[in-house]
């Protein structure tokens, strides 16, 4: 895949009205030996903890096989041999969509029992042909659809459960659900009002829509997964002091002559720029937080805050599913990290012992935090990260 492109991969869920767990389950891996992208989305026949069981073995056994270079077709087959049959109904206890991308830019999907997914470009739905396969599983046939095309700069790609499509059903207006040409037209729509919506902004609507369909309480679980190739958002974050006081100057330079969003975190750092650059920072007050430290302000700086307790807390926002909607300062960075896409860890190595204790607890040590943010970005989030040490 062409380095200067990348493919954002997220989604949203929401579990059906008084339930505690999510039937359905979204996973997905980026294999960088291989240059591959594997995104799986199960959906468990019925509701809650049995629905999340069958639907997380689902995903979890496509996503292993995929992983290990199993041809699609081959994988799909093995997972409808292995899935449990409901006896009364006859159907399979878990749906599937299994999404390959290759380094290629070749796209492989293979569908069983979800609604349709869609490919968008340029803000238009673009019809995919789709070859059905029949298996014979448990002495019922089973219907495969996979469908095979070369991914383009801009193009989406939408997949959901049907809690999504099914949204509304039994309202007068909306009597037979929201239907798949509503989910059409709600995605299609939204993206030709806002042509670079992130995948995240996009899966995110989706859900919320399907909530307010069903009057804030889901009728089904619902999940909306979005596949977004574009230009990378790119995100440089600084933080301590370089181990050489003469290399101050290098960290203000690295700082200018970004293109991106810029993020400096920790005091020390920010007064560093500040003074090799020229530029005011000034503390903000306004909107303070219990638990961590207030921001500051400077120019050319998209956020600017303290150091090793906002990083700490970043990591606690980026475990979470959700980032609370608040304004402090490590739900801003956990944020600006999220929405981007290649993000460029720069490390000062000179020690600071106010690090070592904080409110008589040990913290951590820099690189230490930021590793493990990395990690969690790669992981969890599919996101390109690097780190250098100055």
């Amino acid at each position: 895949m062409e380095k200067e492109l990348f493919l954002e991969v997220f989604s949203d869920s929401h579990c059906k009205w008084n339930q505690r767990v999510c039937g359905d389950t979204f996973i997905a891996k980026r294999i960088k030996e291989e240059r591959r992208t594997v995104a799986v989305l199960s959906d468990g026949l019925g509701s809650g903890i049995k629905a999340h069981v069958l639907s997380t073995l689902t995903a979890t056994m496509a996503l292993k096989y995929m992983a290990n270079c199993l041809n699609i077709e081959k994988a799909a087959s093995v997972i409808m041999q292995t899935l449990p049959v409901c006896k009364k109904r006859k159907i399979s206890y878990a749906t599937f969509t299994i999404i390959d991308i290759s380094a290629n830019q070749k796209v492989n999907i293979v569908e069983y029992d979800n609604p349709s997914y869609l490919l968008v470009r340029n803000g238009y739905l673009i019809p995919v042909n789709k070859n059905r396969s029949v298996l014979h599983n448990e002495n019922r046939e089973v219907n495969l659809y996979f469908s095979s095309f070369d991914i383009q700069q801009g193009d989406r790609i939408i997949f959901h459960s049907d809690g999504l499509n099914q949204s509304g059903m039994g309202k007068q207006s909306t009597p037979f659900g929201w239907g798949e040409e509503g989910v059409r037209n709600s995605a299609t729509g939204l993206i030709i009002q806002k042509p670079t919506i992130s995948a995240r902004s996009l899966a995110k609507y989706m859900v919320e829509k399907a909530i307010q369909n069903d009057d804030w309480k889901c009728g089904d679980d619902t999940t909306c997964a979005v596949i977004y190739y574009r230009k990378p958002r790119k995100l440089l974050v600084i933080s301590g002091p370089p181990l050489d006081r003469e290399n101050d100057p290098l960290l203000g330079e690295i700082f200018n002559s970004f293109d991106g969003t810029r993020i400096v975190c920790g005091g020390t750092t920010a007064k560093i720029i500040s003074r090799v650059l020229d530029k005011k920072l000034i503390m903000d007050f306004k909107k303070l937080h219990p638990q961590v430290p207030p921001t500051s302000i400077m120019e050319g700086a998209d956020l600017v805050t303290e150091g090793i307790i906002t990083l700490t807390k970043a990591i606690e926002y980026l475990c979470q599913d959700t980032i609370p909607d608040t304004s402090d300062g490590a739900a801003r960075f956990a944020d600006l990290l999220i929405n981007s896409d290649e993000i460029s860890f720069i490390i000062g190595t000179r020690f600071n012992e106010a690090n070592r204790y904080q409110n008589g607890k040990t913290i951590e040590f820099r690189d230490t935090v930021i590793n493990k943010i990395s990690e969690i970005l790669e992981n969890k989030y599919l996101k390109n990260t690097s780190i250098r040490y100055i």
